[in-house]
């Protein structure tokens, strides 16, 4: 189920007395589901992303009586965009330097008016009713702006990741499950090698579901090198870790081959909600190119009616 964003629910509205140009922030995924604070948007058919959140975003405008910045990450293009959207509907591309600058807080003051955790929370609620693309791409928009926002190894963007991981695994896209969770654990094993062991067996409980054998080898490796450390390092103390240890060293050794189900579980490996570790920027992350000015599909003129862009 989609929300549709309107200015009369104050949920979704920037805290009144923040600084001015509180940014909001939108998302386009790679299959033009578009999210903005949060909520994913009713497309209503056949209208492009781009004038959905232009649209959203004037209504916040329009509300505050106050030009709105906004940050827009679009995975269609691969590339940041930065707006700045006037009460009259008008809209401009700016450059990154005339953007606002991050600082500690302005980060604060934007996310007190858009709580991570309240975005956190309306997730599980999709991923409860099984809704779980919705859930899924929310949890990729809440991951890409926290990363961007505070960087890949801040622990709110780890926990963003982490959650998205567990999705991709529901979805059954295996792949991309143990991309996003093996960069946790790569991050985790870099900077809290102590509290790495649980995100190493999410990452390993999503490989054993892989069957592509350049992928097993590959990511395999590194997973046995990942335990190979903790082991060294006294770190083991688990009988399950133990055991998916043992099952990365043998799937390996058998040339990639899968392990029967049940020498490790793999659902109870991964992380169940918000209270585990995700991760930053991977080395996977597709890069996205340098904000520039003039993209004209976020470009409005005044006295454009909504959904028509200059």
């Amino acid at each position: 189920m989609t929300h549709s964003l309107t200015p009369r629910d104050k949920g979704n509205l920037p805290a009144l007395g923040a600084p001015p140009l509180i940014r909001l922030d939108a998302y386009v995924a790679e299959d033009g589901s578009t999210v903005v604070n949060g909520h994913l948007l009713d497309m209503g058919g056949t209208r492009p992303p781009n004038e959905t959140i232009l649209d959203a975003v004037a209504m916040f405008a329009r509300t505050l009586g106050a030009p709105v910045a906004a940050t827009v990450i679009d995975r269609t293009a691969q590339q940041v965009a930065r707006l700045r959207v006037h009460p009259d509907g008008s809209s401009r591309t700016i450059g990154e330097e005339e953007d606002l600058p991050p600082g500690r807080e302005r980060t604060a003051a934007e996310e007190e008016a858009f709580p991570p955790l309240a975005r956190v929370e309306r997730i599980i609620q999709h991923a409860q009713r099984e809704e779980l693309h919705a859930a899924f791409v929310l949890a990729s928009a809440l991951r890409e702006h926290l990363t961007l926002r505070r960087g890949a190894e801040d622990e709110l963007s780890l926990e963003a990741r982490a959650i998205e991981a567990y999705l991709a695994y529901l979805r059954g896209d295996y792949m991309l499950s143990t991309v996003l969770a093996l960069t946790v654990a790569r991050i985790r094993c870099r900077t809290d090698l102590n509290r790495a062991a649980p995100d190493v067996a999410r990452a390993t409980a999503a490989w054993q579901r892989l069957w592509d054998e350049g992928q097993v080898a590959t990511r395999g490796q590194e997973l046995l090198h990942m335990w190979e450390r903790l082991s060294a390092a006294g770190l083991l103390q688990e009988a399950s870790h133990h055991a998916m240890a043992q099952a990365v060293r043998s799937r390996l050794a058998q040339g990639g081959r899968s392990v029967p189900q049940g020498s490790a579980p793999a659902a109870a490996a991964l992380p169940a909600g918000p209270g585990q570790a995700p991760a930053p920027a991977a080395p996977e992350d597709k890069p996205l190119k340098p904000t520039r000015r003039g993209l004209r599909r976020f470009t409005r003129r005044a006295g454009r009616s909504p959904g028509q862009s200059s």
